[in-house]
């Protein structure tokens, strides 16, 4: 065997470059996600399906209507015009039935009209995309911008999101808020209000402003958004202004009980524009504030401590456990005692209502619960919004997830407290019985 000659080339085709490796860019605001299609398929089919039950239902509450010549009145009448519906996941479309009164011209006022309540007319995007829009604005994209962010989350047929379609959806946000703001209240009662000031990281106008937030809880149970607005949050005139002007637009009933952090200015305007309410304060808020007056090696144990107090069974056993507290640590650490202590009636004031509403009561949760996803959703930009777009924006958000609050725990007990039933250490206390003479009969 020879050796192989360096001058003979190898056959081209063993060293031919396939052609099948070629990829192909993705273009920006394009995407071909197999998933996403087969979502916005079963989407389609899921929506076809609710539209036509809803028709269905429509046409079955007609059926014994009949025209004069014993045909049904109410009938199907083919379909709409096809179209798209923005959703999170992209645009979907659907096909409408048309349902027809074959006993009324269309311009009648007696006419028989199909109102869909699954898909409105006129309805071109979900109520997901209007929450989405918020959020984008609260983290700094510019109304300019929003096309080209919408089409990067949902693709390229977003685009007909505009720059002018989102300024009249903002510009409808905007009186939304208004109307809220101006709403009647004569026929609203709260049995209990929480309060608290929520700083964005999104900046506003005045760095050291807030939005000062009151969510009640009405005699059935359901929360409620109840005040919003901005303001400095250790403020009292801020705090009396919008208590006053729930006063003005007819809430003329003061709460039972207020839940609140002991640092607001919101106490003293309280104190003036409902002085027979109860004080609770909140016992997250003042956990941290006496924690951070002590050494981290005593926080453990102390927290502890201080738990034992709020998960005491009755006010005595409450009682023993904050005096407890304050002997360990007075001497030593005076300051976390002064904390503490100087709060004890307010601080145990949940034991005069019912058992089922005391973890309700003892911190202002249903607040920072609801702006925790909010306050996470902003940034602070390089420009500063306006006070009056940061709240338009995050009651649009609040305003969509008070629909989703749960109800109080043992809400029956809530009309009881309207009445002027009386509780202690959570139990309803029974009157006493009125003693009644025996009476003899007349001769």
């Amino acid at each position: 065997m020879g050796v192989l000659d360096a001058s003979i080339s190898p056959p081209k085709e063993r060293y031919a470059v396939p052609k099948d490796n070629v990829i192909k860019l993705i273009q920006p605001g394009f995407f071909d996600d197999q998933l996403t299609e087969i979502l916005r398929n079963g989407a389609r089919a899921l929506l076809t399906r609710a539209v036509e039950a809803e028709v269905a239902d429509f046409l079955g509450k007609h059926a014994d209507l009949k025209t004069e010549d014993g045909h049904r009145r109410v009938v199907r009448h083919g379909h709409l015009p096809e179209r798209e519906v923005m959703t999170g996941i992209g645009p979907v479309t659907v096909r409408q039935p048309r349902v027809r009164d074959r006993e009324a011209a269309a311009g009648d006022p007696g006419r028989i009209r199909f109102s869909p309540s699954i898909l409105p007319p006129y309805m071109r995007r979900s109520k997901s995309i209007e929450t989405l829009l918020p959020i984008l604005y609260l983290k700094g994209i510019s109304t300019g911008d929003f096309s080209e962010a919408l089409a990067a989350l949902l693709g390229k047929d977003a685009a007909g999101l505009s720059a002018s379609s989102i300024g009249r959806l903002k510009d409808g946000w905007f009186d939304e808020h208004d109307a809220w703001q101006r709403r009647d209240l004569s026929a609203k009662r709260y049995v209990y209000i929480w309060a608290d000031g929520i700083h964005l990281e999104a900046r506003l106008e005045d760095e050291k402003q807030c939005i000062l937030v009151l969510i009640g809880a009405t005699p059935e149970g359901r929360k409620e958004l109840v005040g919003f607005t901005d303001g400095a949050r250790e403020s009292a005139h801020d705090w009396r202004d919008l208590l006053l002007d729930l006063k003005r637009r007819g809430l003329d009933v003061p709460p039972q009980l207020v839940i609140a952090d002991g640092a607001l200015g919101f106490w003293k305007a309280a104190g003036e524009v409902w002085p027979k309410t109860r004080e609770q304060r909140c016992w997250v808020h003042k956990t941290a504030n006496v924690l951070a007056k002590l050494p981290k090696s005593q926080q453990p144990k102390a927290k502890r401590a201080l738990q034992e107090i709020w998960m005491a069974e009755t006010k005595a056993a409450a009682e023993l456990a904050f005096d407890a507290f304050i002997e360990s640590y007075a001497l030593k650490y005076e300051k976390a005692a002064d904390c503490l202590g100087k709060d004890r009636d307010t601080l145990l004031a949940f034991y005069d209502f019912p058992a089922e509403h005391w973890k309700h009561l003892r911190t202002t949760n249903p607040i920072e619960s609801t702006f925790a996803t909010v306050r996470h959703r902003t940034i602070r930009s390089k420009g500063c919004l306006s006070n009056g777009t940061a709240l338009a924006m995050v009651f649009k958000l609040v305003d969509g997830a008070q629909k989703s609050w749960r109800r109080l725990d043992g809400h029956n007990q809530l009309p009881k407290l309207v009445l002027g039933v009386t509780f202690a250490d959570g139990i309803e206390v029974t009157a006493k019985p009125i003693d009644r003479q025996p009476t003899t009969a007349a001769a």
